[in-house]
């Protein structure tokens, strides 16, 4: 996670496309465009993958896992993580694959989905579509260079898929004041992607437990809301059909750490992330890398583009 300070930034206010005149035929125009599709895509450091703008009832793999993409020499790169993002690659995120651009036409060679072709069409000064004709389906991408991105923004409006992003969270902390109450036994909770993207799943299995030999002692759903007025406060609700929901205040200490604040009981929580899962490939013990076998499916919901962050910490 990265907090960048900005400045107000240009926007891009050139015309892509211009007329001309030809003689062909009295009145005839032919309209000839004054920059190529590769300046297009390069007029901005980072795309924005408006997921909730997109057109069509098909998928693009690779465009349903980024949160933004960048198209830099002939190399694809993406934020397929919200661990990290605004760090990683420097910003850009990690190499997913290759690209060659052309007469309007973007094709991307992807390291694990593999061919698809787009038609590009420029909406407005700072937006483009990505029509993908062999599924009819358009995406919307929202043009920012890294200096006006404001990651923050992006990391805290999408929590639900940050706790996804590790295998589960363990219990390390437990304040010596607040009331005794029944989440004090559950020392491992897991956040599951996919499927309706809200199923939780918790343990009483003692705390230094490998992840791989956790049991899940129960299954339910979970919500992560909003708080009114403070984008770095969140509430945790998790569905325990036998002893009522447990709500929960929750704050991001850092990419690997949350605390969770017990209203009810005025107890303080803290777990650290175990088992970080990277969307798109994963490196074995040879350095080779691999596909993870898990999808991230994202929700209906809207979610605002980045806003300009003149927030500072």
């Amino acid at each position: 996670m990265k907090t960048i300070k900005l400045l107000f930034t240009f926007a891009l206010s050139a015309t892509l496309f211009t007329s001309c005149y030809t003689e062909v035929h009295v009145d005839e125009f032919v309209d000839e465009p004054t920059i190529s599709i590769n300046q297009l895509l390069n007029s901005y450091e980072l795309w924005y993958v408006d997921i909730n703008a997109t057109s069509g009832y098909g998928e693009t793999p690779f465009l349903q896992k980024a949160f933004t993409i960048s198209f830099r020499g002939g190399v694809v790169f993406a934020n397929n993580n919200i661990v990290g993002i605004g760090n990683n690659g420097n910003g850009f995120g990690i190499d997913v694959g290759e690209y060659e651009a052309y007469n309007m036409i973007l094709d991307v060679y992807h390291d694990i989905d593999g061919f698809t072709t787009f038609d590009v069409f420029q909406i407005d000064a700072n937006t483009i579509e990505l029509y993908n004709p062999n599924n009819d389906t358009s995406y919307f991408l929202d043009g920012y260079q890294r200096s006006n991105f404001d990651y923050d923004f992006v990391f805290y409006d999408n929590i639900h898929y940050f706790l996804q992003e590790y295998e589960a969270w363990e219990k390390t902390y437990t304040s010596e004041f607040g009331a005794i109450n029944e989440f004090d036994n559950e020392n491992f909770v897991q956040f599951l992607a996919g499927g309706n993207d809200s199923t939780f799943q918790s343990s009483q299995d003692m705390v230094g437990t490998n992840v791989n030999s956790l049991i899940w002692d129960y299954t339910g759903v979970y919500g992560v809301g909003n708080v009114s007025n403070n984008l770095y406060l969140k509430t945790l609700t998790l569905d325990y059909d036998f002893f009522d929901n447990e709500f929960f205040e929750l704050t991001v200490i850092d990419d690997r750490t949350i605390e969770l604040f017990h209203p009810t009981s005025e107890t303080v929580y803290e777990f650290k992330g175990r088992g970080y899962i990277q969307y798109l490939k994963i490196t074995d013990s040879k350095g080779k890398n691999v596909e993870v076998d898990k999808k991230r499916k994202f929700k209906n919901k809207r979610v605002d583009n980045p806003r300009e962050n003149t927030r500072t910490k």
